[in-house]
Formats: structure tokens, C-alpha cells, sequence
């Protein structure tokens, strides 16, 4: 059913994105007093390299496929998607700063991403309306994490600092609007 939903966002002209890997309102009484979205979300077990085969097998190399691939479990970020992104065309990381709302898991998640940062396979600036009273904080946070790492960069004579600028303008701004095709 997945690989034909993808193979629909094609037909479309759609970009797909796939929320995985998360036990949504876990807590009951919270969900019964206040709704969802309060923050009774878990990570659980996904196996991606598996679970996407069918599709990637179909899809994975068309030009006109777009997938973004968001995931509440840091460990799955690094140790499979991330390597599957660096292979697949088609295959964008949402944000790490999705799911952590506090610098350390953000430095962490993103420090498995290939080329990190400046890598084309992250998608960043990225929300839903469900996260928009936390949309500018996030970004925030994002924007000052990418920038502290990039200032680790020119420090160590890694990159040079109009590089640094360059790459700040990409990750804040054109990685997503390539990754929605705006």
C-alpha cells in the first residue's frame, strides 16, 4: 500500500513524507483530559532498511519521487536512515530537531547524517500546522545548532568562513524549498 501511495505522489506530482516510528498518545488519561498532540508521543521500533525495500526497489531512483522521512527514534536517524538518504535520490531526512526539543539529541541525530551538514539529503525548515506554536522555537534552536557546528568548521580550518555563510543560507532556506519544490 505504501509503494502505491509513493507511486501516486509520482503520478501527482507530490512530495511524500512518511511519519514512522512513533506510538502516538501513548499516555491515555492525558489523551482523554486534553486531546491529542500533548505531547504523549513515543519512539518504537522501525525497521526502515527492511520496511522501505519494496519501495525504494520501485521508486528509489526516479527523478520525479520525492520522500521525506521523519522518525521519533534518534538511533533508526543515524544508524539506517541516514545511510539509506546518502544512497537513494529520492530519499530526504526530516529534521532531527522534529522530534528533540533540546540541543544535545539535535547535535546527536545530526551528527549521523552523511556530510553532515551540509548534506542535500536533510530537508530541515520543516512542520506541520499541529507544531506551529513551536515552529519559530524550533527553528531557532535548529538554526543556532547547524551555525555552532559550522563555527566548529571554520575554527578547525575545515571550511572557510564565506563557505560557512554559503552553507548557513542552504540549510536554513534552500534545502527546503528544494525538498517541497517551491
Amino acid at each position: 500500500m505504501l509503494t502505491e501511495m509513493a507511486q501516486m505522489s509520482c503520478d501527482d506530482g507530490m512530495v511524500m513524507q512518511l511519519h514512522a516510528g512513533a506510538w502516538r498518545n501513548h499516555n491515555e488519561i492525558l489523551f482523554n483530559r486534553f486531546g491529542r498532540d500533548k505531547g504523549g508521543d513515543f519512539p518504537t521500533q522501525t525497521n526502515f532498511t527492511a520496511a522501505l525495500k519494496p519501495l525504494l526497489d520501485r521508486l528509489g531512483s526516479r527523478r520525479d519521487f520525492l520522500l521525506i522521512v521523519f522518525t521519533l527514534d534518534e538511533s533508526t536517524y543515524s544508524r539506517e536512515l541516514a545511510p539509506l538518504a546518502g544512497h537513494y535520490p529520492c530519499l530526504k531526512l526530516g529534521p532531527p530537531w522534529w522530534f528533540h526539543d533540546a540541543p544535545r539529541p539535535c547535535c546527536d541525530s545530526g551528527d549521523g547524517a552523511p556530510s553532515r551538514p551540509v548534506s542535500t539529503t536533510r530537508s530541515d525548515s520543516t512542520t506541520t500546522p499541529v507544531h506551529f506554536y513551536r515552529f519559530p522555537a524550533r527553528h531557532d534552536l535548529a538554526r543556532r545548532i547547524d551555525c555552532a557546528y559550522l563555527a566548529e568548521l571554520v575554527a578547525t580550518h575545515r571550511l572557510d568562513e564565506d563557505e560557512a555563510g554559503e552553507v548557513a543560507v542552504e540549510l536554513a532556506y534552500r534545502l527546503a524549498k528544494s525538498a517541497y519544490r517551491l
